[in-house]
């Protein structure tokens, strides 16, 4: 969900958030490891025979990416199979928005290409792998990779198909349309589904490349850029035309590539849900329960509630849809805060809703500060009082795992 353009309401916001999101922890030191029986970061569950080589093969990949040894902390359990990877970092840290602020892990964001309206490409800065593997390998969440998945590449892949998500939605500036019918262009697109004819990768493409023939919501948006990430990243980088076809089949079964990517059950809180779909699978995207309060990893696709029962009412504003972009940046859709908004800006816009703020300078004099203690509150899940969903959703380890199949209408 957008707010308006010229958000005055920022500037008035001043609240310290240093408190509760961006004091950086110092990272622990190599001679005390951590003492963490939870299980979290990235783990691997193999046969015993592939552990040894995925030891070196992670000791190789976290030096490419400039990521010390003393920076993580790995647990092997040769008889059961199991490797783990954490960051040495308190067991009760789970907080992945201050990474890139933490100076002594040295990130620093990446220059990645994409397409552009002119046919040729363009660099822009994105997240960089670096700051996606240190996110999974935070506490407050656990990233598995069983069977086929027992692989450094089905790793790599997975970060990158995050970073390339989060590039695709650095530079968005689509029209929103505030509770009217959606616009789409017409040579494409036929409200939201490909025109016969058109292939879905051109359809998606014209989308990004022509953003100002599109006026979509949050819930829309964020779908695309979902799926452009997955597929421009086997079509484009990877250059793997089986992956293309499975994806492509698996979005195009019901002839609505748009239409149920995520599993239904991510909106079962809802008056009207079905129960009947509680079971029905993503088409490419897979949630993470239980997740804890400020761990993003880019690339996530997140869910704020709206819970006043009277601003839910209103079109578009039950709640806001988002993607985490990593360096404490949620996307903006549709430019109306220079490209992103930080944690606390997504959060407190969504509270205002409750208090009429629709537009921040209309309305400026409805809005209520808030303090360190109502933000730790509304960080919480929803029946915790707060609006945060403690939910995450992820892409599957496309060609590591099998994906489920879905029913048909």
């Amino acid at each position: 969900m957008p707010s308006l353009k010229n958000i005055l309401f920022y500037s008035l916001f001043t609240l310290s958030f240093a408190s509760y999101a961006s004091s950086p922890t110092q990272l622990n030191s190599p001679a005390e490891p951590l003492a963490n029986t939870r299980e979290d970061g990235i783990r691997f569950e193999c046969e015993p025979a592939q552990l040894s080589r995925l030891e070196r093969d992670m000791t190789r990949y976290f030096a490419a990416l400039n990521i010390a040894p003393k920076w993580v902390v790995k647990n092997r359990d040769a008889a059961q199979g199991v490797l783990r990877y954490s960051l040495n970092t308190p067991a009760d840290e789970v907080n992945t928005l201050t990474l890139k602020s933490r100076a002594e892990l040295h990130i620093h964001d990446d220059w990645v290409r994409l397409p552009s309206a002119a046919g040729r490409s363009k660099k822009i800065h994105t997240v960089s792998k670096k700051e996606i593997v240190l996110a999974l390998l935070q506490h407050g969440r656990m990233t598995e990779f069983t069977g086929a998945a027992c692989a450094i590449t089905a790793l790599k892949d997975h970060v990158a198909i995050r970073q390339n998500t989060v590039a695709w939605a650095e530079n968005l500036t689509w029209g929103w349309p505030d509770g009217d019918v959606a616009q789409w262009n017409e040579k494409y697109w036929s409200q939201g589904t490909p025109k016969p004819g058109v292939a879905l990768h051109d359809a998606l493409n014209d989308v990004f490349l022509q953003q100002q023939k599109y006026s979509i919501g949050c819930y829309t948006a964020t779908k695309l850029v979902v799926i452009q990430g997955v597929l421009d990243y086997y079509r484009r980088v990877k250059k793997s035309p089986a992956h293309v076809r499975l994806i492509e089949a698996r979005l195009s079964a019901d002839k609505e590539p748009l239409t149920g990517i995520e599993p239904a059950r991510m909106w079962d809180f809802e008056a009207d849900f079905d129960p009947q779909e509680l079971n029905q699978p993503g088409k490419l995207l897979k949630i993470k329960h239980d997740v804890m309060p400020l761990n993003f990893v880019p690339g996530d696709w997140i869910y704020l509630l709206n819970t006043d029962p009277v601003s839910y009412q209103r079109t578009g504003y039950e709640g806001s849809n988002a993607i985490y972009l990593g360096r404490n940046k949620f996307d903006d859709y549709y430019n109306d805060h220079h490209h992103a908004y930080s944690y606390l800006q997504k959060l407190n816009e969504v509270f205002q809703w409750r208090n009429g703020v629709f537009n921040r300078v209309r309305d400026a004099a409805k809005i209520q500060a808030l303090n360190d203690a109502d933000i730790q509150r509304l960080s919480q899940r929803p029946a915790e009082g707060g609006l945060l969903k403690p939910i995450r959703v992820t892409p599957y380890f496309f060609a590591y795992e099998n994906l489920p199949s879905r029913s048909q209408p």
